[in-house]
């Protein structure tokens, strides 16, 4: 590799859904759009890696799958082997990547010491033998309850590898929704590293909006051509990864057929995306209710769901980070119903947001399909478009951290930019 380039290896461990590597995939495209000469190389868990639209300049290495089984518990997706087994080969790999690539600087997503501690002997290895790399670990707003996090911190020493190993901690929140500094009670040493950066603005999507609000023969959609009618409204229902969203779809999809469109009334349009890892019988199961349903498309999984929300006049989501930034980066109506076990993350995020007037909010234990009707129309009826905003500047932020971590001239003074602001 020339000396000019600079190594980027980033590691997301992604035992559940594709929010974690969705979101680190957004941050390489933007750090190859902006840095010159940057090789990044990803070491990630997922097991639909595949499938998504990855950057160029990127290449990746696929561990073995975990898949988590309740809080902080983990087992394996495909190998018919034990956790402690499959662990040791996953830090096996990421070792020798550490000493093979030989990074400038290593992006951690969520976990300090990774899955059930699988980072510890490569960063072990960097303190003997690469001094020089920088680590930097990236947190989402909200990784769960205070009262589990600070547990699990504590017991599994995250803090004290935070101190030992990182140079920063970026954070892409903002402490007026919800402030992990003081919620998870970080120590001096680390509140030191910590910047926050703002939430990730996601693009509008390369599919026009005026192409998905036509599709269907002749301009029309599903059964019942509607092309023309400018009183149409589009509602996008969308189960994020889909391991846990069929609740979501299954009650819209009797919501709607609890209101069927009368001659002259406002047309709904439905587009539903069930997620690539949804069940198999699960998403069939929800493809049958589908059919016969008027002006509906169906997809198991898309790669353009930034262009889905963009033409939607409503969404109806989880609330995972990546789905809710897609929201507030669009100024998009948007009806959330939560995740609320085995972690909270998706319910406080639910519950901050839509006290700041973000969106509205359905618990799931509360989710009937004559509520979230009631809510539908609340939203179509709902015109306005005076959003209150966040700060949705986590990109160029976080590339400028990067930027200083590997030495790049002409970088803003990360120590003293948005610290803890």
């Amino acid at each position: 590799m020339e000396a000019s380039m600079k190594r980027l290896l980033v590691y997301s461990h992604d035992t559940y859904g594709i929010g974690n590597i969705r979101r680190m995939l957004a941050i390489c495209g933007h750090l190859l759009e902006v840095i010159p000469d940057l090789s990044i190389l990803l070491i990630t868990g997922s097991p639909v890696i595949h499938r998504l639209r990855l950057p160029g300049s990127l290449d990746y290495i696929k561990l073995p799958g975990l898949t988590r089984t309740g809080r902080g518990e983990y087992s394996t997706r495909y190998l018919n082997a034990d956790l402690g087994g499959a662990i040791q080969l996953r830090s096996d790999l990421i070792l020798a990547a550490v000493a093979n690539f030989r990074p400038d600087l290593l992006l951690v997503d969520k976990k300090p010491l990774g899955v059930k501690g699988e980072l510890a002997a490569a960063l072990k290895y960097r303190d003997a033998e690469l001094p020089a790399t920088r680590l930097a670990l990236v947190l989402r707003d909200i990784l769960d309850s205070p009262e589990a996090i600070i547990s699990n911190w504590e017991r599994n020493g995250h803090y004290d590898a935070i101190r030992r190993f990182y140079d920063q901690v970026l954070i892409l929140g903002e402490k007026n929704v919800f402030d992990p500094v003081s919620e998870y009670r970080f120590p001096s040493e680390v509140i030191d590293k910590t910047v926050f950066c703002g939430y990730l603005r996601k693009s509008v999507g390369t599919l026009p909006q005026d192409e998905i609000r036509n599709w269907g023969n002749g301009g029309n959609w599903g059964n019942g051509g509607n092309g023309g009618n400018e009183r149409r409204k589009i509602v996008l229902v969308t189960a994020g990864g889909g391991q846990d969203g069929y609740h979501v779809i299954e009650n819209y999809l009797k919501a709607i057929r609890k209101a069927p469109l009368a001659p002259g009334s406002l047309a709904l349009q439905s587009l539903v995306v069930c997620g690539p890892e949804m069940p198999r019988e699960q998403r069939l199961k929800l493809q049958e209710q589908a059919e016969g349903v008027p002006h509906l498309q169906f997809f198991a999984f898309t790669l353009e769901m930034e262009s889905f929300i963009a033409s939607a006049d409503v969404v109806i989501a989880m609330a995972g980070y990546n789905t809710v930034c897609e929201i507030l980066s669009l100024n998009k109506r948007a009806i959330v119903i939560p995740r609320v076990r085995p972690t909270e993350e998706q319910r406080i995020r639910a519950e901050r947001m839509s006290r700041l007037g973000l969106f509205k909010t359905i618990h799931p234990d509360e989710l009937t399909p004559e509520r979230l009707l009631v809510c539908l129309n609340d939203s179509l009826a709902d015109e306005g478009e005076n959003f209150p905003s966040l700060n949705l500047n986590a990109l160029p932020v976080v590339a400028e951290r990067v930027k200083a971590l590997l030495g790049i001239s002409g970088c803003l003074d990360w120590k003293n930019i948005n610290k803890n602001e």
